[in-house]
């Protein structure tokens, strides 16, 4: 009997101690495409709520039969097929050491089997942010870069379209940044540059000023990451600005350029990355919310 309630106790010891010895890691994931979305559920006809972006990894929060719900970087979470996405094991795992890790840098990259355009089609498209692996074997030139896709293909991209200096942009810079991606069209839940949403733009160029902000306008405009813009007068090229009915409702945001314009991503007129006028009454109504990025 004391056998028994000691090792009674023993179990309830360790459950208390919430079952530590026998707690898994959430499985990590790369991307495999180079683009993904995120569902609000795991269904191809669910919502799509967001994307993912060739190279990013992503960990696991729940599995179902041929689908498993990730979060990335940013913590917003979405419903991925399994079929899209590689499991990492081991030391795979943990990213690449910087030496080794490239985003493209063009707003798309052909990936090439050999370092020649003319031999065969490119692999892939790499849209502006997906990450590559650089590999280092001696084989690179002044014009071709040999790296190693999620899928582990080895495979070429011209230096021209990636970077490896990951310093985070000017505001300067990335106001230049965001009007390089005029035109792109607007696709809900995007943020890539397939196709953007408003909050996905948004959040796509504060990244490169080397801060990782919410994915959607409503949690954004109450990030703790930025700061309160009291008036219109002391808006500054690089200002975020939120739009709704009022502050409880936010639905749409932009970025300041000065000069009472701003550059958003809209479905409104023609949809895609376009500079609009803060005075036009359609969005001098709606403006209900100014924040700076600390």
């Amino acid at each position: 009997m004391r056998l028994f309630r000691f090792r009674f106790l023993l179990a309830a010891l360790l459950l208390a101690l919430g079952g530590s010895l026998w707690a898994k890691e959430p499985a990590a994931f790369v991307v495999l495409r180079p683009v993904i979305n995120f569902h609000s559920g795991p269904r191809e006809d669910a919502d799509v709520v967001s994307q993912a972006l060739l190279g990013a990894r992503l960990i696991e929060v729940e599995r179902r039969e041929g689908w498993v719900r990730v979060k990335g970087d940013d913590d917003y979470p979405g419903w991925a097929q399994l079929a899209v996405l590689r499991e990492l094991a081991g030391a795979e795992q943990y990213p690449s050491e910087p030496s080794r890790s490239i985003e493209v840098e063009a707003l798309g990259a052909n990936v090439y089997l050999e370092p020649d355009v003319t031999k065969h089609a490119s692999l892939l498209m790499a849209p502006y942010g997906a990450r590559l692996e650089r590999l280092n074997r001696g084989k690179d030139d002044a014009r071709w870069l040999e790296v190693r896709l999620p899928d582990q293909r080895q495979a070429w991209v011209q230096w021209g379209d990636v970077r490896s200096d990951a310093k985070p942009l000017s505001i300067e810079a990335s106001l230049a940044l965001a009007k390089r991606f005029l035109g792109i069209t607007y696709t809900w839940g995007g943020n890539s540059t397939q196709g953007f949403d408003c909050s996905g733009f948004t959040q796509a160029i504060v990244r490169r000023r080397g801060k990782i902000m919410p994915r959607d306008a409503n949690i954004q405009a109450e990030w703790t990451g930025l700061s309160s813009v009291a008036s219109r007068a002391e808006l500054q090229p690089g200002d975020l600005l939120f739009f709704g009915k009022d502050a409880a409702h936010i639905t749409h945001t932009g970025m300041y350029l000065g000069q009472g314009t701003f550059i958003h991503d809209t479905p409104k007129d023609h949809p895609g990355v376009q500079v609009s006028e803060l005075g036009d009454p359609t969005w001098t109504k709606l403006l209900v919310a100014m924040r700076r990025l600390k």
